[in-house]
């Protein structure tokens, strides 16, 4: 790599250079934090999405489409919910050189867009639940450092929002987005822990917020999406109301479910190496790479078997790239394997002739697949580098958690701490300052690592109702 940022020493600069490198996005747009989709980086937001509907429509949600503009009047009516954006807003305040009778906003997100439809659509009890989800882009001005994909302006985000009966309903469908989110996770081989988030840093108007977050190493972590429950915090204001089996008007109770592009960069920065990006093949724009190499008078026969397995295994649904540019094999390999592709298929002259391939996985492995059942054999080959990935990424979760038992242990910590927190937000706020960072929350269901039951308080020792806390650096 020369004098290129290391992972291990320079996260930031690796990441900002293999996003780059790998030609994920071009970040020169002339508006700050709204950056380029590539057809590369383009092709791969697409394959995340697909696993996203997927999953969302596998457990009961349907898509809408939802304008961007949202009136002042309406943007206005939850108080927590403006409190909590109202710096981060874009205002639309002319429609060519007429001034607006009511400002619009451009959606930060789309509870207040919705909302009043909703209102709507629901009479009866017989119109619940409401589980739908759309796809689109949300504005919010960052103020702080932007990173592709991490912290940008215009916001590629998914969204679902429901409508349920009562609050048990709502809370079920918590626990099944976090099931979908977990599936989703698996597919992109990375592990997570769900941490219900402080009273002082849940989204604003929510009953309780749960995130979705990972450790990058060096005690940072990263938040890849949030579920949240409302009760009837917004449905309130909005009037969502039904008329339940006995005729009597209740409040529906009410669920979020967020994820946005950051998880193409989460993905590149969990699985990324000193040598560019990795991807999982659920997510790569190209699946698998065909590299001719083309020496004396073998052109054609390599350059007819390369062709045809091309379309054999495009035609099993692989995402194949033949890559037959004047480039040599050596510049191809260095271009394939900073762009992340799983697996590389070497076709020379001795390979053609006996219908074998040289496979050579982005994790480094090397192997010959003969003629007999070849595309079945990458088939295999493909699940395996997934296992594989997906192995060494939860080796390297775990890895990045440990426990604190006392408080001067938080600030030299380069690992996300597992401490004990009795719940107030004083010691809270004290956990905070210790690490220079962020108490993150409570995880929800099992911890990132086996420990036992926790003690006292790590800042005023009391023990009744002591919770495991994870505490660490955002970025």
């Amino acid at each position: 790599m020369g004098d290129k940022p290391q992972k291990a020493t320079a996260f930031v600069d690796w990441y900002l250079a293999t996003v780059e490198a790998a030609g994920l996005t071009d970040k020169r747009y002339p508006v700050k934090g709204m950056n380029v989709w590539t057809p590369y980086g383009f092709r791969a937001r697409r394959e995340l999405d697909r696993v996203m509907v997927r999953e969302i429509e596998s457990a009961g949600s349907v898509p809408v489409e939802f304008p961007t503009l949202i009136p002042q009047t309406e943007f206005q009516k939850e108080g927590e919910h403006i409190k909590g954006f109202d710096a981060q807003v874009y205002w639309v305040t002319k429609g060519g050189e007429s001034p607006l009778d009511v400002p619009l906003v451009l959606r930060p997100t789309s509870e207040t867009a919705m909302y009043p439809v909703f209102s709507l659509w629901i009479r009866s009890h017989k119109d619940l639940p409401l589980n739908v989800y759309q796809i689109v882009n949300t504005f919010r001005y960052e103020t702080k450092t932007t990173r592709p994909f991490l912290r940008v302006r215009e916001i590629h985000f998914f969204e679902e929002h429901t409508c349920q009966v009562d609050e048990a309903a709502a809370t079920e469908r918590v626990r099944s987005n976090l099931e979908a989110f977990a599936a989703m996770a698996k597919a992109f081989a990375l592990p997570f822990v769900p941490v219900r988030r402080p009273e002082w840093d849940k989204f604003p108007g929510a009953f309780y917020s749960v995130a979705l977050d990972i450790p990058l190493g060096g005690g940072r972590t990263l938040q890849i999406g949030s579920v949240h429950h409302y009760r009837e915090n917004f449905s309130r204001p909005y009037q969502i109301a039904y008329e339940d089996r006995e005729g009597e008007q209740r409040y529906v109770h009410q669920t979020t479910f967020g994820l946005s592009e950051r998880l193409l960069g989460a993905i590149v920065a969990v699985h990324g190496d000193d040598k560019g990006a990795v991807f999982p093949t659920s997510v790569a724009p190209h699946q698998v790479v065909i590299v001719p190499i083309l020496a004396g008078g073998n052109a054609e026969m390599v350059g007819t078997f390369a062709a045809g397995l091309e379309r054999r295994l495009s035609a099993r649904g692989v995402r194949v790239h033949l890559d037959d540019s004047e480039e040599r094999p050596g510049a191809k390999y260095y271009r394939w394997e900073t762009a992340g592709v799983p697996l590389r298929l070497e076709v020379g002259g001795r390979e053609a002739a006996a219908g074998s391939v040289t496979v050579v996985d982005r994790l480094g492995g090397k192997r010959t697949l003969g003629p007999a059942g070849l595309e079945e054999a990458i088939d295999g080959a493909l699940r395996t580098y997934d296992q594989q990935l997906y192995e060494r990424a939860l080796t390297a979760f775990r890895s990045a958690f440990s426990i604190a038992r006392r408080l001067e242990e938080l600030g030299a910590s380069e690992t996300v701490r597992l401490l004990s927190w009795c719940g107030k937000e004083s010691c809270g706020r004290a956990i905070e300052t210790a690490i220079d960072g962020s108490l993150l929350g409570t995880p929800e269901g099992e911890l990132p690592i086996a420990v036992g039951a926790p003690g006292p308080c790590l800042v005023c020792g009391e023990s009744n109702d002591a919770l495991w806390a994870l505490a660490g650096r955002p970025m």
